[in-house]
Formats: structure tokens, C-alpha cells, sequence
């Protein structure tokens, strides 16, 4: 079986679950008795998890020489981490369970994102093609989980949780045994200390900014939709027309890194959500709604696309892994984990007035883009 064709099941099992997970795990949560800002806080806190195992999954997957491996334990874990959740109640339960769940999701995604962009410089795949499998799995899993859970109780979303992140253990079990040789030229540190230099601090600046202007949509964005008079299955379909545009973007993506680059790519992510988010924030007309969905196209798939490829093209093959945990952990860590917390107090506080706050964020990450981008320019070589 073609590397491309792993690689394409893989993204498409691990975001089936996501098509539930983003826009009705909070909604499931809530079920159990928290209450916004404690919401806030067990996904803060779960972000803060994942930084540690995000970090050391990625160090040990690059010094292993087998990835597939730690992805297998990972997905196999996350699963008996959503079983768990059947009987928890209480914020305390609810807070560990959904830490060590997140931790194991969010730990696999960079070490499969090491593969797919080590194969697409190897020319045996294209990394924007091998995602956009991820995506349309997310569409259908949304459009799906819609369906299935207006007018059922909450507890069907664990169900199809459970469910999802099974089938995302067995396309584990498909991947190459040994597709890279990702511990080629590794040493302790090295990869840490590419990290931290002028340019890639920037760069960390920028995917973190980008990553916390999504807080209060992917914490509250249904939440806030249903207390508008939403239904589920309406809900449904605005996070699958934003998945979709997506989609669109990263069957192009390889020609528009080719011809902007990578950090362009990031500015426009950038601008895209200072544009959305204000929209969101002023409004919930539905035809407002499914104009500033299509921006999703940049926020996510333009601005993730620009990061990866950015990460590519700077962190040797050897030290992939360790480059996109990195990077995963500060962004999760700091844009979600410090972000997420103050996106619960600002919904609590001010309902969808709190996307001003993250237009704020998105224009903060514009400006550092540019910076980024001029620097780059001036010395492509240098840090």
C-alpha cells in the first residue's frame, strides 16, 4: 500500500473523532454539570497536559526510528480515556479524564504530521492532499454527528466518540513500520536549539497568536450558536461548510506555498481571522454566519499549511518529530492553555462579545507575520 495512502487513512481516522470532539465535546462537558468558566478551565487545563506529553511522544518518536509505534499506544490510550468518561461526573474527574484524552490526541497529530511532511520532501506524497483526507473525514463526521444527536441526550456524543477514536487505532495499525528513518542524526537538544533562535521564536509567536484567536470558537462556538436558537444539525453544518473550505485550500495548498510562500500563507491566516472573528462577534445572522465560516480557509488550512511547510524547510528530517512537537506543545501550552481560561471568563461575561478579543489576536498575529516574513527575506540564512 502507498506511504500517501497511509498516510491519507491516518489523517482520516485520527479527525473522525475530531468532527465530534470540536464542536460538541464542550457541549458534552457541560452536560456533566460545569459551568463556563469551569469549562474554561478543564480545557485549559488539558492543554497544559498536552504540552508534556506532546514534548516527549515527539523526542521519543524521533529517537526510536519507529513513529508508528508511539502512534499506536497513543491512540490505543485515548480510547480507554473515553471509556473512562462514561461514569465521571464532578469537575475534578471530568478535568483528568479530558486532560489525559487531549494529551494522547494531541501528542499523536505532530508525530503523523513528522511523517506526512517527511514523505511529501521525499516526493512519495503532498502533504495538502495526504490533510485534506482529515478534513473531509471531519466534514462527514460532523454532518453526521448532527444528524444523529438533535434531540438525543448529550451522552450520544461520548458514544460516538469512543466509537471514532477506535477506527483512529486501527488506520494507526496501517502506517508504515518504518517509513523514515527519523533518528537519523539526532542529538539531544539539537532540535531545541533551532528552535530558539530570532526567527523561530517569531514563528512561535505567530502559530500561537493564530492558534488562541480560536479559543472562544472551539470552546463556546456551539454553546454560543445554540443559545441563538441553533439546532444541532445547523451547527453541524456551519463547522462542515468551515472544514470544507478547508478542504478546498489544501488540495492547492502544495501551488500556494509554491508560489507565496510560507509565512504569506500565515499573514493571510492571520488577517482571515481578525476579519472573522469581528464578524462573529457583532452578529449571529445565519448569512453572516456562512460568509465567515468560508474563512476558515484561512485561519486554519492557510495558516497551518504556512507553519508546516515553514517547520519542513527549516528543521532537518531527523529532528522532524521533535521540530513539530515542539512547536505543538508551545502553541497548545501557551495559546490554548493560558488563552482558553480567559475565553470562558470573556463568554461567561459577554457572550459572542467575546471574539473581539480574539479579532485582537489574529491582528497581533498579522502584524508579527509581516515582521516574520521581512526578516526572512533579509536573511533567508540566518536566524
Amino acid at each position: 500500500m502507498p506511504s500517501a495512502l497511509r498516510l491519507s487513512l491516518f489523517y482520516a481516522g485520527f479527525f473522525l473523532s475530531g468532527g465530534i470532539l470540536l464542536p460538541f465535546w464542550p457541549v458534552w462537558l457541560t452536560s456533566r454539570g460545569l459551568t463556563p468558566t469551569e469549562l474554561g478551565v478543564v480545557l485549559a487545563i488539558g492543554q497544559w497536559i498536552k504540552v508534556a506529553a506532546t514534548l516527549v511522544t515527539g523526542g521519543v518518536a524521533d529517537r526510536s526510528g519507529d513513529p508508528r509505534r508511539v502512534m499506536q499506544i497513543l491512540a490505543a490510550a485515548a480510547v480507554a480515556g473515553y471509556v473512562a468518561c462514561i461514569p465521571a461526573h464532578g469537575f475534578a474527574a471530568l478535568a483528568t479524564l479530558n486532560a489525559l484524552t487531549a494529551a494522547c490526541l494531541a501528542a499523536l497529530l505532530p508525530v503523523g504530521d513528522a511523517l506526512a511532511i517527511t514523505a511529501t520532501r521525499q516526493g512519495r506524497a503532498d502533504f495538502g492532499r495526504v490533510r485534506l483526507w482529515g478534513t473531509i473525514a471531519f466534514i462527514a463526521a460532523t454532518l453526521l454527528g448532527g444528524r444523529i444527536l438533535t434531540g438525543r441526550a448529550a451522552d450520544v456524543i461520548l458514544a460516538l466518540v469512543i466509537a471514532l477514536t477506535a477506527v483512529n487505532v486501527g488506520t494507526c495499525l496501517l502506517l508504515p513500520r518504518n517509513p523514515t528513518h527519523l533518528a537519523a542524526g539526532v542529538t539531544r537538544g539539537s532540535a531545541w536549539r533551532l528552535m530558539l533562535t530570532r526567527r523561530h521564536l517569531i514563528f512561535l509567536a505567530v502559530s500561537t497568536l493564530i492558534a488562541a484567536s480560536h479559543s472562544v470558537y472551539y470552546g463556546f462556538g456551539s454553546l454560543w450558536w445554540k443559545a441563538q436558537g441553533f439546532s444541532d444539525a445547523t451547527i453541524a453544518w456551519l463547522w462542515a461548510e468551515g472544514a470544507a473550505a478547508e478542504a478546498v485550500f489544501l488540495y492547492f495548498g502544495a501551488r500556494a506555498v509554491a508560489r507565496c510562500g510560507p509565512v504569506p500563507l500565515m499573514a493571510l491566516g492571520a488577517a482571515s481571522g481578525a476579519l472573522r472573528w469581528t464578524a462573529l462577534a457583532f452578529t449571529a445572522d445565519l448569512r453572516v454566519l456562512v460568509l465567515a465560516q468560508l474563512l476558515h480557509a484561512g485561519t486554519v488550512a492557510a495558516a497551518g499549511l504556512g507553519g508546516i511547510h515553514y517547520l519542513g524547510r527549516t528543521i532537518p528530517p531527523g529532528q522532524a518529530a521533535t521540530g513539530q512537537a515542539i512547536t505543538a506543545a508551545v502553541v497548545g501550552g501557551f495559546g490554548f492553555g493560558v488563552f482558553m481560561p480567559l475565553a470562558g471568563v470573556l463568554y461567561g461575561a459577554y457572550g459572542g462579545g467575546a471574539y473581539l478579543a480574539m479579532a485582537a489576536l489574529s491582528a497581533a498575529a498579522a502584524v508579527a507575520a509581516l515582521a516574520l516574513d521581512r526578516l526572512t527575506a533579509a536573511a533567508p540564512t540566518n536566524s
